[in-house]
């Protein structure tokens, strides 16, 4: 799964990775190093053709939903988003990108505490969860959330789930609405997982209240 994550940047490099339009290349976008469900974070959708910045609560809310859900919705399961009520209208018309630098999971340690992981990519090489994204029109609130797959075998020791970090040849084809929904769960196979890498850093992650660079240092 993926419960925080983190987002350093610089954002030159998200803005040429994801495409963005030249009106956001010098947008000041601060790093963040313990994003947590239900705070905003900054998604990449397609309209009329290019790819436009969004921000939105990471937690969806389906856009026929009378009140915020109180269930679990910041992670989706790819294998069956595409058919569940609250995701397959964003699977079909909504579907984005997340950047990312890195994400965390726990382990239980020897004394009973949670033990957290950083996972990243080689060298820290910034990256997109695959996403879907809603407005809820009676509520006023834009959302997103991060679709899951089975962990790759080297890192499900940390958990047997894992966000979906897309290769970037499935970008255009991911973003693009009229990518037909089977289409698009061929596009979440092409994902990076066998790349990741992780190692322990410290307790302090495991408050959302906690932030800062220090919190990405070994241990």
């Amino acid at each position: 799964m993926c419960g925080r994550f983190i987002f350093k940047g610089p954002w030159r490099y998200i803005h040429a990775m994801l495409s963005l339009k030249s009106a956001d290349a010098g947008r000041n976008v601060p790093a963040r190093y313990n994003i947590a469900p239900t705070q905003d974070v900054l998604f990449v959708h397609q309209a009329d053709g290019t790819n436009q910045l969004n921000e939105g609560r990471w937690w969806l809310v389906p856009h026929w939903a009378k009140e915020i859900p109180k269930y679990t919705l910041f992670n989706a399961r790819s294998e069956d988003a595409h058919q569940k009520p609250s995701f397959r209208d964003a699977f079909k018309s909504g579907r984005c990108l997340i950047p990312a630098d890195g994400y965390y999971e726990w382990t239980k340690g020897e004394d009973g505490g949670k033990d957290p992981h950083c996972i990243t990519l080689p060298d820290w090489e910034p990256f997109a969860f695959a996403g879907m994204w809603t407005h809820n029109k009676a509520l006023g609130i834009t959302s997103c959330t991060i679709l899951t797959a089975a962990a790759d075998a080297h890192i499900k020791h940390l958990h047997h789930r894992m966000p979906i970090i897309l290769d970037p040849t499935a970008y255009r084809l991911w973003l693009d609405p009229n990518t037909e929904t089977p289409e698009a769960r061929e596009a979440l196979t092409h994902e990076r997982g066998r790349e990741l890498q992780s190692y322990r850093v410290g307790r302090e992650v495991n408050s959302s209240q906690s932030s800062g660079e220090h919190l990405i240092n070994p241990v």
